[in-house]
């Protein structure tokens, strides 16, 4: 076979990918999962003023999406009281990462993330030929003293924070995310992840400010707006920033159903308010049945819950025992985070359907000879 052309990066990366799908999962199984509660979607869907406006816009999928999504960015501009020049729309918050990490990691580059976060952001890092720095996590929060210590050590130009946190859905305070951006070195970006911030307490969401050079929030409407198959996100930024991102981006990655169903759904704050009280309602629920069956719910900023189920077999045992109920669930992939199973909160069929089958196969789980290892 003749050689590709590939660059040597590409070239000695072993194939990967950061998920597995459920689709490939049904795919093998033969059936389709009956209840889906593993990738942090929105069961509870659009808002219907989103669903409305992305039906009647169908009609102009002929059309590219405006390429500088400035109707999107206008109505994120006066939503968030911040200019039009300080966003940039992208491709869910995945492709957003692409973006920015394109504009500041070559191969060598150190990185600095945690140890079990999202890993999205790790394939990308690798993608560009960066070194990754991970923290381990410590009382299941991320470690903001040891990613400060680390982007000291390693002079790293990017830290990854997440916040609230996936997949243990835990946060730290506005404060303290203020605090550690300011002791960043003065050439450090801190990407601050907050996909889950709508359902997290207001003293754990700073407020927004683009005057701050340093740090990147990054928003999408996957998860409390219910399009994650839209792939509609946005970093909000300092206008120098944003206009580098501009010099590399895809411009044409949100398509035209997917920015026009966007400005509808923000614009529907009831449809909003509804959903972040039916997940709260969602994650009281999972904490009863977690204790009911002598798990241990970790507290939860955001549209999932974390369940210790007292160690990584027992873990892994559940999501392949539920799978075989027809519940999809995860798990997170690094130890000591991978005690627990991780689930999405869904509407109340969907969840009802979880505890069935959690109480039927929770009776037959093993012991766990890999706990606390």
């Amino acid at each position: 076979m003749t050689e590709l052309p590939l660059t040597p990066t590409i070239r000695d990366l072993p194939a990967s990918t950061p998920f597995v799908g459920p689709e490939a999962i049904e795919r093998r199984r033969g059936r389709p999962f009956r209840a889906r509660l593993g990738a942090n979607e929105s069961g509870f869907g659009p808002s219907p003023r989103a669903l409305a406006a992305m039906r009647e816009a169908v009609a102009e999928s002929w059309c590219y999406g405006d390429p500088e999504g400035m109707g999107l960015r206008d109505d994120l501009a006066a939503f968030w009281d911040v200019p039009a020049e300080a966003i940039s729309i992208g491709a869910g918050i995945d492709g957003l990462i692409q973006t920015i990490l394109h504009t500041v990691v070559q191969p060598g580059t150190p990185v600095v993330t945690s140890r079990g976060g999202y890993p999205t952001f790790n394939y990308h890092v690798a993608a560009f030929g960066g070194v990754l720095h991970e923290v381990p996590y410590r009382d299941d929060r991320e470690d903001l003293d040891g990613l400060l210590a680390a982007a000291h050590e390693t002079g790293a130009p990017v830290v990854y924070l997440c916040n609230p946190d996936n997949p243990m859905g835990t946060w730290h305070d506005a404060g303290d995310i203020a605090a550690f951006a300011r002791r960043l070195p003065a050439g450090t970006l801190l990407l601050l992840d907050e996909a889950y911030a709508e359902f997290a307490p207001a003293e754990a969401v700073p407020a927004m400010d683009t005057g701050d050079p340093r740090t990147v929030r990054l928003r999408t409407f996957s998860k409390v707006y219910g399009m994650a198959g839209q792939r509609v996100g946005y970093a909000v930024a300092h206008r120098d920033l944003i206009a580098a991102l501009a010099k590399v981006r895809n411009h044409f990655e949100v398509n035209r159903i997917g920015q026009i169903g966007a400005r509808a759904a923000l614009a529907d704050t009831a449809h909003t308010d509804d959903v972040i009280a039916a997940v709260a309602e969602g994650r009281a629920d999972y904490a009863r049945i977690a204790e009911d069956l002598s798990f241990a719910p970790v507290p939860s900023a955001t549209n999932f819950v974390a369940i210790d189920v007292g160690g990584p077999a027992r873990a892994r045992w559940l999501v392949d025992a539920l799978a075989e109920q027809d519940v999809f669930i995860r798990m997170p992939g690094a130890p000591p985070l991978d005690r627990c199973i991780r689930v999405s909160v869904g509407p109340a069929d969907a969840r009802g359907l979880f505890e069935q089958a959690l109480r039927r196969v929770a009776r037959e789980m093993p012991g766990d000879p890999g706990a606390n290892t």
